[in-house]
């Protein structure tokens, strides 16, 4: 199965390695699903690691290592427009649904519930979920 993962779930996996995030990428990385990601995701997660809130609790080596095993999952290049009619709340969360529709991922996991990804509920055949709502699916 292809998973999407919000840059907010994975920077949450290196923040506390107890929740729901951290058991996700902990699934990931034991081959239980595939992880789409694209080079604009790989670019904020290196961004968004040194905002100044971030960067004391987000060791550069840990993200790096993050970034470095990402780069052999599902790498989308490039991404399309979003389809007509298709619409964001958070316009810097546009790409993970341009991911969705390019790679027909079957899950879209978010922790934000501001940028009203997860009010979709579901684009195209990806059905969008939180953390915990993902582990249950996996068993976890």
């Amino acid at each position: 199965m292809r998973v999407i993962l919000d840059t907010n779930v994975l920077l949450a996996a290196l923040i506390s390695p107890h929740g729901a995030p951290d058991a996700i990428y902990r699934a990931w990385r034991a081959a239980r699903f595939e992880l789409v990601t694209s080079a604009h995701q790989l670019d904020e997660i290196r961004r968004v690691s040194r905002y100044p809130k971030l960067k004391d609790i987000l060791p550069a080596h840990r993200v790096g290592t993050m970034v470095n095993n990402m780069q052999r999952s599902i790498v989308l290049e490039t991404l399309p427009p979003l389809p007509g009619g298709l619409d964001v709340a958070d316009p810097s969360d546009a790409f993970l649904l341009s991911m969705a529709q390019a790679s027909e991922a079957e899950y879209l996991v978010t922790g934000d519930r501001r940028a009203g990804l997860l009010a979709l509920g579901r684009v195209g055949r990806t059905q969008i979920m939180t953390p915990t709502a993902f582990c249950a699916t996996l068993g976890t």
